[in-house]
């Protein structure tokens, strides 16, 4: 037996022995799960026991290094230990931009103390992070950010107001960027620091969408007073932190359009949108009884297997530490139109049922179907817009010139 078999067989047996029968089954990718934190709510006890033995056995981040909580597994080992949680039918026991964003960031910039004293509670799920980037008036020209922050001794003092911070409310820190200095180019003077969500000064507003729903807040910096060495790299250089930590980013939205694009079937089993249109438009011969809404569930059927597919390749690549690239500008652009085209067709197959907010002669689940069309309008604008995603594919992938 091979020592990747032998990980396997070790590895089977321990999830089979460790992973709570309430866990069994259930599903979760890059947005929907535990986040972890000091406010985290658990749907069902035993995600709270599943966290608590995935933490400490480091699997959370299984190739993280082991002296900071990590797995320390190898790349092949994790890809091994990825198959057998999905052969066991488990979800990851943790999720969120602390082990997707900051700490992969924290890996590659962060110092000793910045990694020993962040790095072992993500893992355990025991603090939740937050995205400090777009502003009012600076989001798409994310460098024109006016977030201010000046140096008192070994302080530095924030005012300002960030925008579109996604569960703001829920987050224990928020890794953000702030202007220290004016004088040179935009790119140049900002620095990349992490803020504790309860320092005094630091206030979230909860930002309500079209859809009735939202995970959005603002939030404002009035005087808060952060340590320098809270500063990940160097004071001034945080546009190359900010423009690594968004191919990061830009990965987990792609694995999010792509784990949502239908998932894995049984041969011969019809997926979600075959059902719903099964249901709602009805049936004729076996098929989808309308030859146009057959067609488009079939073409979107091919586009989104084929895209969780390829975006799941770069998916274990980054989850085994490798740094992503500009296809992950790529796949943003493509899985966000990806991911509107299969809700208009949703709003399609609904009819008229498509046509309600609240109230009585709508079920729940039209309801939201057009509340989660409404939402994903916001797709190709959220995580950096297409036309910023078409820039960096032009400069960067097809070599065109600025």
């Amino acid at each position: 037996m091979s020592d990747l078999e032998a990980f396997r067989a070790e590895a089977r047996a321990w999830l089979d022995e460790n992973a709570p029968d309430g866990v069994r089954g259930m599903k979760a990718d890059e947005l929907n799960g535990v986040w972890g934190g000091k406010r985290c709510e658990f749907e069902h006890p035993d995600q709270k026991v599943w966290l608590e033995r995935m933490g400490a056995k480091g699997w959370t981040a299984p190739t993280w290094p082991a002296e900071y909580g990590g797995g320390g597994l190898s790349k092949e080992e994790a890809k091994v230990l990825s198959q057998e949680m999905k052969a066991l039918d488990l979800p990851p026991a943790l999720i969120g931009f602390g082990l997707t964003m900051i700490g992969p960031t924290l890996l590659r910039f962060g110092n000793e103390d910045q990694k020993q004293q962040h790095l072992p509670k993500i893992i355990r799920g025991e603090i939740r992070w937050c995205q400090g980037y777009s502003e009012p008036g600076a989001g798409s020209d994310l460098a024109s950010l006016q977030t201010k922050a000046e140096r008192d001794g070994d302080e530095f003092i924030i005012n300002g107001t960030k925008v579109w911070t996604s569960y703001a409310d829920q987050a224990d820190w928020i890794f953000a960027l702030v202007r220290n200095d004016n004088s040179g180019i935009k790119q140049e003077g900002i620095t990349f620091i992490l803020i504790d969500m309860d320092d005094p000064g630091v206030k979230v507003s909860p930002i309500l969408l079209i859809s009735g729903k939202s995970p959005f807040c603002e939030t404002h910096f009035t005087d808060v007073r952060v340590p320098v060495e809270n500063v990940i790299h160097e004071i001034g250089a945080g546009w190359t932190v900010a423009k690594a930590l968004l191919g990061h980013e830009r990965t987990m939205i792609a694995d999010t359009f792509g784990s949502s694009s239908g998932g894995t079937r049984k041969p011969g089993e019809r997926s979600f949108l075959s059902t719903l249109a099964v249901e709602r438009v009805g049936e004729r011969d076996g098929k989808i009884s309308d030859p146009v809404i057959r067609d488009d569930v079939a073409r979107m059927e091919m586009e989104t297997k084929a895209f969780g597919l390829t975006t799941q390749r770069t998916a274990d690549a980054a989850k085994a530490g490798h740094q992503p690239g500009p296809e992950s500008s790529m796949f943003k652009l493509y899985g966000t139109e990806l991911n509107k085209t299969r809700m208009e067709l949703m709003v399609r197959i609904l009819g008229p049922d498509a046509l309600g907010w609240e109230g009585d002669g709508f079920d729940e689940f039209a309801l939201d179907t057009t509340r989660d069309w409404l939402r994903s309008r916001g797709n190709s604008i959220e995580g950096g817009t297409s036309e910023v995603q078409l820039n960096v594919i032009a400069k960067r992938v097809l070599g065109l010139p600025a």
